[in-house]
């Protein structure tokens, strides 16, 4: 089968060799688990179930959660076992189910998902994206995805090719965005302030880049208004393999202020920030090739 999930369009047969993304036909997920570290709205008190696949069709080169990004780690997972991991996540408490980077496998989880609602999983569920997406692909689904959790990295094609590997990234992530708020509009939350519905835009102020979140957080305004809810995290933290300047350093307070200023000047509500104490291995979590759920 040819493979044009997403804007590589690699046209890869998936079952005999590997795309851009590094990944087979078969997702391996090298993580299930309750996890607290995401918006409040999302991980609350209970938890978010989060689901990590490996493999990734972006090659970000400060990526946190670098480990995942080449496909190779994780345990192999059927849509039936994917099916059972979000209903045992669930059993545990879980606010939702959180799908993090699942772009590659979007037949297997819509069968994933599609099985477990058939069994009466009715928690909300997430879709955690880079948003390196087709249109067509997030279009597939509609009426399965409560949540989207999208990254807008970039407005510079300069930015996004030297540090991504994808130069087309800003047109083709804010035609995914849009999709995604056709579908389910911005994000709401109930009396207990968890999400139950919506879009929330998340953005990673990157060291040395303020002049680009600038732009992006134009953008998101001029699109989607100053009620637009979103994410402007300071999380940022140099990985060693990443010597690339400005990259190998950590955002400074004044970066992370001049974001901040921006987002007032253009008038945004609805805005979760982080201390810049949040830098730092906390948010990467543990990844192994054996899943215990």
């Amino acid at each position: 089968m040819s493979c044009t999930i997403c804007p590589r369009n690699c046209k890869i047969d998936r079952t005999a060799a590997k795309g851009f993304c590094g990944c087979s036909s078969v997702p391996l997920i090298a993580r299930a688990a309750l996890h607290y570290d995401e918006e409040p709205s999302i991980s609350g008190k209970s938890g978010s179930g989060t689901i990590f696949f490996s493999g990734c069709n972006l090659k970000c080169i400060f990526c946190q959660n670098m480990v995942l990004q080449d496909g190779t780690l994780g345990e192999p997972f059927t849509p039936e076992r994917l099916a059972d991991v979000m209903q045992k996540l669930a059993a545990l408490g879980a606010n939702n189910i959180n799908l993090v980077t699942p772009t590659p496998h979007k037949d297997a989880i819509i069968q994933a998902l599609r099985l477990a609602k058939e069994r009466g999983l009715s928690i909300p569920i997430v879709y955690n994206t880079n948003s390196y997406e087709t249109v067509e692909t997030i279009r597939a689904y509609e009426g399965l995805i409560d949540i989207y959790l999208p990254d807008l990295k970039y407005v510079d094609a300069r930015l996004s090719q030297a540090f991504s590997r994808a130069a087309d990234y800003f047109p083709v992530a804010i035609a995914a965005i849009e999709e995604m708020m056709r579908q389910v509009g911005p994000m709401v939350t109930n009396e207990a302030g968890l999400a139950v519905r919506g879009v929330r835009i998340r953005h990673l102020v990157l060291p040395g880049c303020v002049f680009d979140t600038r732009e992006v957080l134009r953008e998101i305004k001029e699109r989607f208004g100053a009620d637009c809810p979103i994410s402007l995290m300071s999380q940022y933290t140099p990985i060693p393999s990443c010597t690339r300047k400005p990259l190998d350093r950590p955002l400074t307070k004044r970066e992370y202020e001049a974001a901040l200023d921006c987002c007032l000047s253009l008038g945004f509500t609805n805005v979760y920030t982080q201390e810049l104490s949040s830098v730092g291995a906390s948010y990467t979590p543990p990844f192994s090739d054996h899943v215990d759920l």
